[in-house]
């Protein structure tokens, strides 16, 4: 018996797809001081070579079940907007973290809210997962939008460590229950 292959969702103006080595150039072009200030692990400088390995390591976690990094696409031209993750977390293997960016041009259109609503039904049942956060400082007005449009709620305050400044910052989880989602 084969593993299912990472889901590849649609959406009215989407198309989600696992991230693949011909992103790289575009993710880099993306990752620009004013999206790399929202997001713990990407760095600026985000070098093409940077964005190859993160690529490759992400399509590693997705064979081995561990996580599920998708670009997102335009459905028309499959123009890179972004990336939306979701990662295993090290304490408990049933919940994930959620992650996710787009560059700058994108922004204030409603991608990542409709990227997430689809994804999230889906990646609970491709990961089997029990539960979903995600986190962002408390400033993060868009963020904590596409959040609450996921069906997520306050979590807590946390200190989470920002390598991509080498310094620990506030963030508010979010989170919600497998039940809680919207099947597709």
């Amino acid at each position: 018996m084969t593993a299912a292959p990472p889901p590849v969702l649609d959406t009215p103006r989407l198309h989600l797809r696992l991230v693949a080595p011909e992103d790289a150039e575009a993710t880099s072009a993306l990752m620009t001081q004013a999206v790399s200030r929202w997001l713990a692990s990407w760095p600026i400088p985000f070098t093409v070579a940077m964005a190859r390995e993160r690529i490759a390591t992400a399509r590693a976690l997705a064979a081995a079940r561990q996580a599920l990094s998708l670009a997102v696409t335009a459905r028309g031209d499959g123009e890179l907007l972004g990336w939306v993750m979701l990662h295993r977390t090290g304490d408990d293997p049933r919940t994930a973290t959620l992650g996710y960016w787009l560059g700058e041009a994108h922004h204030r259109r409603g991608y990542l809210r409709e990227a997430a609503a689809a994804l999230l039904p889906v990646a609970v049942a491709w990961l089997d997962l029990d539960r979903i956060e995600a986190s962002a400082h408390p400033e993060n007005a868009g963020s904590f939008a596409v959040m609450r449009a996921c069906g997520m709620a306050f979590r807590r305050e946390a200190v989470i460590h920002a390598p991509a400044r080498g310094r620990d910052e506030v963030v508010h989880v979010h989170g919600v229950e497998r039940d809680g989602l919207t099947p597709p």
